[in-house]
């Protein structure tokens, strides 16, 4: 049968069970349990000072047999002495023992009733930081190209956010955004965006890239994994304080301008890559720019190339010294500009249509419209014809 005898004597300081209405029931409360807290103080006073007791008591009583063991001193007096410790001990046993039935007469309350059987306590550690793996640029490459082919879509929806809440929770339900891939994908997309005059488009993105580098920058200076930071950075920074909010603002501004600049540098870039690929298509057999080398001629030499003159051509070649003539025709030559022996060219060309022609004939051929109007057109075009190189010797 269960004795329930222990739980009839509880001291609790809040009982208004035995309270006169002329009393302050708040203040008797608080002398209660002050007197509580000084009695409990009391006794663990007194246990402190039995366990002191205690321990004296054992050292003296050990030093004494160990020394009459050795049969160091005077054997008469270490007895004597030895009995009086042995007497001590016995009172302490006697005060221990008194302790013991004062403490279990003592009313249980709130600090005593009960004990935890067990306690266990478990502190997660965060993850650390992975350290900076050595790859080559080539695996970079491809381990970027790999990371964009997956996530591309999860990344410009993270740049289109635009409340914190709204970013904190997107990420924490796809944290394989949060390394420095997603920073270099959103880098990559705002210069694009600027290049294509997207300008508050691009701004909008270089905020979103900014707070993925400051979680980035977060995890490396607590040394932890970049994932663990996204909660506390945008807890912090929608609580921070009013330099934090300036410096974070200047950042973004920072980095909207090298973007800017970045920008301006790639469609010049651009620019001068198109007109190298066109300069190159101009460039004639001898690898010179045509329209260069038309610059560079003698006005009078000029003026028969824009009139197509062939005749005031010749007498202006026959006019000119032969050294400058041989020098400015064969730079028109490696240039295309001036075809020579164009004339022989041209009717090897009909005789060999003309063949053609009476082969398509004999096996019953007809040439179609699209083929006669790319003939015609062709002998259309301007041919410089009746001069060559052997003119100017």
């Amino acid at each position: 049968m269960v004795d329930y005898s222990k739980w009839k004597n509880i001291e609790i300081s809040d009982d208004e069970d035995d309270t006169h209405p002329n009393i302050d029931t708040p203040s008797l409360f608080r002398w209660r349990h002050q007197a509580r807290v000084e009695r409990m103080a009391e006794m663990d006073k007194e246990k402190d000072e039995m366990k002191k007791k205690r321990q004296s008591y054992q050292a003296r009583l050990m030093d004494v047999k160990e020394r009459i063991s050795k049969k160091e001193g005077d054997e008469e007096a270490l007895k004597k002495e030895l009995e009086k410790i042995e007497s001590e001990g016995k009172e302490l046993d006697r005060i221990e023992n008194d302790m013991l039935k004062k403490e279990k007469k003592t009313p249980w309350n709130v600090d005593t009733i009960s004990k935890p059987g067990f306690e266990k306590t478990v502190i997660n550690k965060k993850a650390g930081r992975k350290p900076d793996e050595n790859l080559s640029e080539e695996e970079r490459e491809k381990r970027m190209k790999q990371f964009v082919k997956e996530n591309e879509k999860l990344c410009k929806q993270y740049g289109m956010l635009r409340k914190y809440d709204d970013s904190k929770r997107f990420l924490q339900d796809h944290l394989q955004l949060v390394g420095e891939e997603t920073a270099n994908y959103l880098v990559i997309w705002s210069i694009n965006l600027e290049m294509e005059e997207k300008h508050e488009l691009m701004a909008h993105v270089a905020h979103q890239c900014i707070c993925m580098q400051y979680i980035l920058e977060l995890a490396k200076q607590l040394d932890v994994d970049p994932r663990a930071c996204v909660s506390s950075f945008f807890s912090k920074i929608q609580h921070c304080q009013p330099e934090y909010r300036a410096q974070f603002e200047s950042e973004i501004e920072g980095f909207k301008g090298r973007i800017q600049k970045r920008a301006q540098e790639k469609i010049q870039e651009a620019i001068a890559q198109a007109e190298e690929e066109e300069r190159k298509e101009r460039l004639g057999p001898g690898g010179l720019d045509p329209a260069d080398v038309f610059e560079s001629l003698p006005d009078e030499l000029k003026a028969c190339f824009e009139s197509r003159d062939v005749e005031l051509l010749q007498k202006t070649i026959a006019a000119m010294p032969v050294d400058v003539a041989k020098l400015h025709m064969k730079r028109c030559v490696d240039s295309g500009l001036w075809v020579p022996n164009a004339a022989d060219l041209a009717g090897d060309k009909e005789d060999q249509e003309e063949e053609d022609e009476e082969s398509d004939g004999a096996a019953g051929g007809e040439k179609t419209d699209d083929a006669k109007s790319e003939r015609a057109a062709k002998e259309e075009e301007p041919i410089y014809t009746g001069v060559s190189t052997e003119d100017v010797d």
